[in-house]
């Protein structure tokens, strides 16, 4: 096993060489996360909807 000391210096290492995105980027990033999630699930209730109606044709066909 390594020597924890050592292995504590290698995470700092490679934690410093981290680049973070800015402000903006997460700002533009979060938007177009939350407008996906909004298209898919208008496409996923439309979906739904449809399928639900087709079923219950399908099914009122025997009445």
């Amino acid at each position: 096993m390594a020597n924890p000391f050592q292995y504590l210096q290698d995470v700092r290492t490679e934690a410093s060489k981290v680049t973070w995105p800015s402000r903006r980027e997460t700002l533009i990033t979060t938007g177009m996360v939350l407008l996906m999630v909004i298209f898919a699930s208008a496409f996923f209730v439309a979906a739904d909807q449809l399928i639900h109606f087709v079923v219950g044709l399908i099914l009122g066909l025997g009445r």
